[in-house]
């Protein structure tokens, strides 16, 4: 792989953070974003403050990375919240606040970076969905939907862009070991196991290495792809 320049939004913990390190690892130039401006671990890596909801400080946080590494050549859109309820008992706000966070976001900094891939007419945009996007769960209508919508978003971005040499995939997580997940009770995540024809909990570095592929001059020819990475469970 070629050296190029990467941001990974939310890539302080979790999938982001697997996701940043294989590809720092690999010899990139790697910057993640934290609403904090302060990650973990962030060994090898350039982290900058963002908030993904808001655009001046996208334009700011894509700006500082411009400046320090160059032009974003791959950018892997992880940045998300949860809030999750049944529908009788969500909010309008509760509703709205995660599509502008996951969906809103996510557009937002597409856009921002899309101009220096065109620019350059090389490009890797990524989108971390998930299989709620897929097949819907409930307590999740507002997160199901956000992540739903990268799909149709990606593949338009896929379409718009692919003259210019910049491809849009979409990569949806099943059950992960995560922070996130380690938060459900042992019969919730027993149930998840169950439910995997694997039979076990997907690891992060296993969505790393897919999005390491996407990424890579090999994937090239693969664009508007949705790639459920979950043991099998979406199968149904």
């Amino acid at each position: 792989m070629s050296d190029r320049v990467v941001l990974v939004t939310g890539g302080n913990r979790g999938i982001g953070h697997a996701i940043a390190t294989r590809l720092a690892a690999a010899g990139h130039q790697v910057a993640i974003t934290s609403r904090s401006g302060k990650a973990d671990d962030a060994d090898g890596l350039l982290v900058v403050k963002a908030d993904v909801t808001d655009p001046d400080s996208v334009d700011a946080a894509v700006s500082e990375v411009e400046a320090k590494l160059g032009n974003v050549e791959v950018l892997v859109s992880n940045a998300g919240i949860t809030k999750d309820g049944l529908i009788l008992r969500m909010s309008d706000d509760e509703f709205t606040a995660v599509v502008d966070a996951n969906l809103t976001g996510s557009f937002r900094v597409a856009k921002r970076v899309s101009k220096g891939m065109m620019r350059g007419r090389w490009g890797r945009m990524i989108f971390i969905s998930s299989i709620s996007g897929l097949g819907g769960q409930p307590g999740q209508a507002n997160y199901s939907a956000s992540k739903a919508g990268l799909i149709g978003m990606a593949r338009t971005f896929a379409k718009e862009f692919s003259s210019r040499g910049i491809t849009a995939n979409v990569v949806c997580p099943g059950p992960i070991v995560t922070d996130m997940l380690m938060e459900l009770s042992d019969e919730q995540r027993a149930a998840f196991e169950r439910a995997v024809p694997i039979g076990r909990l997907g690891q992060p570095d296993e969505i790393a290495a897919a999005v390491e592929f996407l990424a890579s001059e090999s994937a090239g020819y693969i664009t508007g792809t949705v790639l459920p990475i979950d043991g099998g469970l979406s199968m149904g």
